[in-house]
């Protein structure tokens, strides 16, 4: 039998659904703090001296960056509770699905972050690292005080934009069974035993699209913020 659309199943669908939004920013919170320490180790191996450990990171971009996500974050999934049952016998079926998502999308995002620092680097160029060290910098101060502030700069657009794509990649948790804000919008439908599915997709669309709209607009004033300083410093 078919349903009228009802304006109202949207609303309630919606005050349904934003409670899992805490599930959703936890994953992109974990995927954040993960991502970005596997992406320094991959720009700092791809600066080596050693051509061996550039292909490797060079490798593991490629193959990360042409994996689709949803396969990856199977391969992890399946994977995982494998390789530690058959190697330490270790039974991880029963962990926590939060924990899978985070380690996949940690080496999608990775691969990614390590691109653009390593990009920022290059715009920055090596002059700027090797005057800092000139003027008695230890390397690691060089790094913290020269390079990463200019280098936050130059990233933030790019930053902006991989975090409003693993925002939405975020969604593919409930594939595994996470129940997030696409888990929970997928349970509204299946207690309705299929009704109202185009309102309580519009309910995700619009929590989505606001979600993403507050992310991209605290990445233009950030970077705004910054250029003023980077403006005054050229005018001086």
């Amino acid at each position: 039998m078919n349903r009228p659309f009802s304006p109202v199943q949207i609303y309630k669908s919606f005050l349904t659904i934003i409670p899992y939004a805490g599930i959703t920013f936890g994953v992109v919170l974990g995927t954040i703090v993960l991502g970005m320490a596997l992406a320094i180790l991959l720009f700092a191996q791809k600066q080596s001296k050693k051509r061996w450990v550039r292909a490797i990171a060079d490798g593991y971009i490629n193959v990360i960056r042409c994996t689709p996500s949803i396969v990856l974050l199977f391969i992890v999934y399946y994977g995982i509770p494998k390789l530690a049952l058959g190697l330490f016998g270790l039974d991880l079926n029963f962990s926590s699905k939060i924990i899978y998502v985070i380690i996949s999308l940690s080496l999608l995002y990775s691969a990614t972050l390590a691109e653009i620092i390593r990009s920022a680097y290059l715009a920055l160029g090596r002059s700027q690292y090797e005057a800092a060290l000139s003027i008695g910098l230890t390397p690691l101060q060089a790094v913290w005080r020269v390079m990463l502030p200019q280098g936050i700069v130059i990233a933030l657009p790019n930053l902006g934009n991989s975090l409003i794509s693993l925002f939405k990649e975020g969604s593919l948790a409930f594939t595994i069974g996470l129940i997030d804000m696409i888990g929970a919008g997928n349970l509204i439908i299946s207690r309705n035993y299929g009704a109202y599915s185009l309102e309580t997709y519009i309910a995700l669309a619009v929590i989505y699209w606001a979600l993403t709209l507050i992310i991209e607009q605290i990445f233009l004033r950030l970077e705004k913020h910054y250029s003023k300083g980077r403006r005054s410093l050229n005018a001086a």
